[in-house]
């Protein structure tokens, strides 16, 4: 896909036959996922269906919180708890089983409340201010925030995608704390430079975004070129 223009600097972008990223860390075979009830559960959706479709991850572990169910219901029509990962990645997940487990949010002794379980990274999708509230200040009653807890502890890498606006003193200064604990901030900000033609593909490249983040890059992403 290019710009159309014949402006010199105007930038062009191309999906095929993409040379390789050299990256320092060993991508995640093992993920964790959880969203929460700020608005954006389409970008949930689209982060889902291409870890699906990454054959590096083996293994991921699924929480959403009674708040994120009721964005889910108002954005996407989702219904309830049952089959929730059907429901959110449609007929691909019906076709063969889903390497996307999911987690109870009330269940604290599960997997991933443990440093011992082996989780190679985490990402909060959308990722309410309450929820960062709670990790930023080491408030973990439920799970995702334990999850994310332990993501800390064992200094394993933490992505919270941020969704609010505007931000309050209180929110920024919680950004800081856990960036300081070793979190990554990555706001719920799509781009507009490679003019997305709908919020699918706005979405899709948002989620190709944090994939590439976590040292998993995604060959039919754009990338920026003069």
């Amino acid at each position: 896909m290019t710009s159309g223009s014949s402006n010199p600097y105007a930038p062009e972008f191309v999906a095929k036959n993409l040379p390789e990223i050299n990256l320092p860390n060993q991508p995640p075979e093992n993920l964790t996922i959880a969203t929460t009830g700020a608005s954006g559960a389409i970008f949930l959706r689209h982060f889902l269906l291409a870890v699906e479709r990454e054959k590096r991850i083996q293994t991921v572990n699924f929480i959403a919180s009674d708040s994120a169910l009721r964005v889910m219901a108002e954005e996407l029509e989702i219904k309830g708890r049952s089959d929730l990962v059907s429901q959110l990645l449609g007929k691909s997940a019906k076709a063969s089983k889903s390497k996307i487990q999911v987690q109870a949010n009330a269940d604290i002794g599960a997997n991933v409340a443990s440093g011992s379980y082996p989780t190679d990274a985490m990402v909060v999708i959308p990722c309410s201010v309450g929820t960062l509230a709670r990790i930023a200040n080491g408030v973990a009653a439920q799970l995702i925030e334990r999850a994310a807890d332990v993501s800390l502890k064992e200094k394993r890498p933490l992505v919270l995608c941020v969704r609010e606006t505007p931000l309050n003193k209180i929110h920024i200064r919680n950004m800081y704390r856990a960036a300081d604990a070793g979190a990554t901030i990555f706001p719920l900000i799509p781009a507009f430079y490679y003019r997305p033609a709908s919020l699918d593909e706005m979405a899709r490249e948002f989620a190709y975004r944090v994939l590439a983040h976590l040292g998993l890059p995604q060959p039919d992403a754009f990338r920026w070129k003069l």
